[in-house]
C-alpha cells in the first residue's frame, strides 16, 4: 500500500508547483504499479480547499472525479483524529499539521511504509517514497 497525500495530490493538479513534474511523473507509475493507493478523508478535506482556494473549482471537480477513484478512502474516526491531536500537540510544532499527524496514526495503524509525498515530515516519521 502507498499512502497519498496532499502535497502529492496538490502538486499534480498545480503546473507551478514545484514538485510538479515529479508528480506527473510518479502519478501514472503508481496508478501501474497494482499497488493500492491509499489517503484520509482528513486529506481530502485538506486537498480540496487548498485546491478550490488556489486553482478554482475545476481542481476539485478533478479531485472529486479523477483521483478519489483510484484510491481507498480511510475514514478518520474519533480514537485515530485524539490519538493524532496528543502527536501534534506533543511535537509542539507550528509546521507540523494535525492532518499529517492524522495521516501518520493511519499509515502506522495499516503498516504503510510508502509515502507518495513532497512533505519533508513524512520522511522525518521514518516513512519513504515510492521507488
Amino acid at each position: 500500500m502507498i499512502f497519498v497525500d496532499t502535497s502529492a495530490i496538490y502538486a499534480i493538479l498545480d503546473r507551478e508547483d514545484d514538485n510538479h513534474e515529479r508528480a506527473a511523473v510518479t502519478w501514472p507509475r503508481l496508478l501501474d504499479s497494482g499497488e493500492a493507493l491509499v489517503t484520509t478523508n482528513y486529506v481530502v478535506v485538506e486537498c480540496c480547499a487548498l485546491a478550490q482556494h488556489r486553482l478554482g473549482i475545476k481542481a476539485t471537480r478533478a479531485i472529486q472525479d479523477d483521483i478519489l477513484p483510484v484510491m481507498k478512502l480511510q475514514w478518520i474516526d474519533q480514537p485515530v483524529h485524539e490519538l493524532a491531536m496528543a502527536t501534534l500537540l506533543a511535537a509542539g510544532s507550528s509546521k507540523l499539521s494535525l492532518v499529517d499527524c492524522s495521516s501518520f496514526v493511519v499509515m502506522r495503524r495499516l503498516e504503510i511504509q510508502v509515502a507518495f509525498a513532497f512533505d519533508r515530515h513524512f520522511v522525518e516519521e521514518g516513512f519513504h517514497a515510492p521507488k
